[in-house]
This record gives C-alpha cells, structure tokens and sequence, in this order.
C-alpha cells in the first residue's frame, strides 16, 4: 500500500499507520477514536454517511464495531486521502468517495451523518450543516464535534472558534433533539507549546505575538480560556436525533 504525502504528525490529517511513538500524536489519535465510539454507540442501523472523514480509518471503525447493521460511506475533499482509504480501510460494508463537505450532493438518504472536527475549518459552518441534514432521514442521527476552547489563533487551518452554545446554534432551525454528549480534555504543557516540541504545535500560527496585535480579540478570549480551563483544550461531541416524520 502506498503511503501519503501530507506530514501525518501535523495531526491536522491523522494517519494512524504512519505516526511516530510520540506519546501526544497517540493520545490525540486516541481522543479520535473514542469520537467514533462514541458515535457508533448513539447511531441507528443502516446507511451512515462520515463527512470530512480524512484517510478513512474512523469510517472504517464505525463498520468495525457495528458489523451486523451498519453500512459506512466516507467522503473527504483530498484525492489522495480517498485513494488511501480506499487501499487501506475500505471493504464491502466501507466506502469511499472525494467530494467538498460545504458542496457536497447526494440522491441518497442516510439513517446517521457523522462529521467530526470538520465545522472548526468550514468558512460557513451555518450553510454545512443546513446542507448536509438534508440528507439525514426523519429519526436519523446527526454526530458532530468541535473545540470549545480558542483554536483560531493558534492553528491557522481553524476559521471558527466554537463554544458549546455556538454549536447547538447550527442545529437550532432542525428541531434536533440531543441524545448524548461527550466531553473531552486535552492539557498541553505551556514549554511545548512555545518550542513547537508537541507535534500539535508543528504548525502553529508563525508570528502568533504579531496575530494577537492584529487581532486583540483573540488575545482576549485566550487569556479568559487560560484563567478558566488551564493549559488544556477542551472538546464536546454531541449526538442529536432529528425529528420523526
């Protein structure tokens, strides 16, 4: 099989064949993970669509663990990371196909919609959501996740910052109802994070000082998310039930 191109340590594109032994890329992956448990636990049988899946191995463990009544496709924007998961995760119950999440179409309707720290890089997390529940079955389950601590000014592929209530803002106009939710803690030490040692720093925002002189507010809400949550990003994932028809 043939590997990919894009640095698998940047964890913005977990490749879980190809990471180091670095224990944070690990734990990282791991917080992944238990995402996708969490929503293989809370989906219906039938057809589940993962959107913004990256090289497919999330797609691939929601098959895993519901092998009996679970039917997976997984769509990703990169060719390469489509042609990857197809070589390495797909099987008769697992696909793949290339498409944008914001532009993404479909004349098929799924019994669950999963999109995992998508909506953060999306420059209209609104229009995504309204786009992709269309596809969503009466009953369905609709599975997504985000940081709820400043991301924005740090990581420079993050276009939003989120909080909890921002999030459920997205979903408001569906009549989605919340079935489950789990909260995720990651700390990070401060001395990494300033030498670039942790691989999440790898691709930090380059001149942040200058970011915060620019954008002062940004500043502002780091410092009020230092003083209330530590040395620590948080996460929520939330999986909501859309109404019956």
């Amino acid at each position: 099989m043939t590997s990919v191109s894009f640095d698998p340590d940047t964890l913005e594109r977990l490749v879980p064949d190809e990471l180091t032994s670095d224990e944070l890329a690990r734990a990282t992956l791991e917080l992944h993970l238990e995402r996708y448990r969490f929503a293989a636990e809370h989906c219906n049988s039938g057809a589940l669509l993962d959107i913004a899946c990256g090289v497919g191995y999330g797609s691939r463990l929601l098959g895993d663990l519901r092998p009996d009544d679970l039917r997976v496709v997984g769509v990703d924007v990169s060719a390469e990371a489509v042609r990857y998961a197809g070589e390495r995760y797909a099987d008769d119950r697992v696909a793949f196909i290339e498409a944008d999440a914001m532009t993404f179409e479909t004349n098929e309707m799924f019994d669950n919609i999963v999109s995992l720290e998508t909506i953060e890089h999306l420059p209209n997390p609104k229009g995504f959501v309204d786009n992709v529940l269309r596809f969503l079955r009466p009953g369905g389950i609709f599975v997504s996740s985000v940081p709820t601590t400043p991301s924005v000014d740090a990581n420079p592929h993050h276009l939003h910052d989120f909080t909890r209530a921002k999030l459920d803002g997205l979903v408001a106009d569906h009549g989605l109802q919340e079935l489950a939710s789990l909260p995720q803690v990651q700390p990070f030490a401060l001395r990494s994070a300033i030498t670039q040692q942790d691989s999440r720093f790898k691709n930090v925002r380059p001149n942040l000082p200058a970011y915060y002189l620019r954008h002062p507010g940004s500043l502002v809400k780091r410092i009020v998310s230092t003083l209330r949550h530590g040395f620590a990003n948080h996460y929520v994932t939330v999986a909501w039930r859309s109404p019956d028809a």
